[in-house]
């Protein structure tokens, strides 16, 4: 576990904006091969999970607008930040209705565990961002159901109707 403190900065470009910078050796101490997700808590308030990133000047973890908001943080503030490796195998925590499902489909499952870390993350966060657990399951079964149609191919768009079908599937009962 590293403690430090940055302040919130934003790089006012499309791509990136709102972020903390990270010392070098901080950032060094916590990366370990091509794994650079941590785990971040800033100002004792909200931990989450998080990917140390570079530009050409320096490393960096972004801060979302929610998290930005539930902590009034504003640029140019002082924030005091926690960062621990994050040793999970996805870097997000399993939603338990996608667990079931791959554990029941093989077929399902070998095709999510093709798919580059980044993209597993991206799934996984789909599920559990969302509160209710009949809709986290709608979007497990529409994901297995993709990767299987699709040949484990990811194809947001199509992803995205797939959902919104197996979302219909509950209004039609």
């Amino acid at each position: 576990m590293k403690n430090f403190q940055s302040t919130l900065e934003n790089f006012n470009t499309r791509l990136w904006q709102f972020h903390i910078p990270v010392p070098e050796d901080v950032a060094m101490s916590l990366i370990e091969g091509d794994n650079k997700r941590v785990i971040c808590t800033i100002n004792s308030a909200a931990a989450y999970p998080a990917a140390l990133l570079k530009n050409q000047d320096y490393w960096f973890i972004l801060v979302n607008k929610q998290l930005r908001q539930r902590l009034n943080l504003l640029e140019g503030d002082r924030v005091y930040v926690i960062l621990e490796k994050d040793h999970s195998e996805y870097g997000f925590e399993m939603p338990e209705e996608l667990q079931v499902l791959m554990d029941q489909d093989e077929e399902g499952n070998g095709f999510f565990q093709a798919l580059t870390k980044g993209k597993q993350r991206a799934l996984i966060y789909l599920v559990s961002k969302v509160k209710n657990p009949n809709s986290r399951l709608n979007k497990s079964l529409a994901i297995i159901a993709h990767l299987k149609e699709a040949n484990g191919a990811l194809d947001f768009k199509a992803l995205n109707e797939k959902i919104k079908y197996y979302n219909n599937l509950d209004k039609n009962w």
